[in-house]
């Protein structure tokens, strides 16, 4: 295959990825017996993209293959760090958290997501960052509920204390 059409099937694939990760993020929202029902088809689909389909175009092109991923720890901003705008308080950022969260465990990045979708909606300028920053501190104040280390968006999970 010659390098523009390499390129070009590297960039579907990439959307692909874009895609499944979209859907990953989705599925982290259902109950848990879905959750269970789409990991087995969803881990599939990344294994043939990672370790099947990509590395034939990497192995012919090496200098497309993108850099390491990024550390495990998504951030490491303290709440002590955060200055909200004058217009928003920190009862306002609870709120939307707290109407987000349930009692049963969501991935913290999906809930950092929708909790900023939430307050673009509201026209709240506050980052994911910031949100993050947010949810350390309420699980320190015990709460809210976290498993798992929480700068670790992908690989932490969080939900209403009972």
């Amino acid at each position: 295959m010659d390098r523009e059409k390499a390129t070009e099937i590297h960039q579907m694939l990439l959307d692909v990825v874009e895609a499944y990760n979209r859907a990953e993020f989705a599925v982290w929202d259902l109950e848990r017996d879905d959750r269970v029902a789409f990991a087995t088809a969803l881990g599939a689909v990344s294994e043939a993209l990672h370790w099947e389909l990509l590395p034939v175009i990497y192995k012919q092109y090496p200098d497309l293959r993108p850099p390491d991923k990024a550390p495990f720890i998504v951030s490491t901003l303290r709440w002590e760090q955060v200055r909200l705008p004058p217009s928003v308080s920190e009862a306002d950022l609870d709120g939307i958290i707290f109407s987000l969260l349930k009692t049963r465990s969501q991935k913290t990045a999906a809930v950092i997501l929708r909790t900023e979708q939430r307050c673009e909606e509201l026209g709240l300028p506050i980052g994911a960052e910031e949100i993050a920053a947010r949810l350390l501190l309420l699980r320190q104040s015990d709460r809210i509920e976290a498993f798992g280390d929480l700068r670790k968006w992908y690989h932490s999970e969080i939900r209403l204390k009972e």
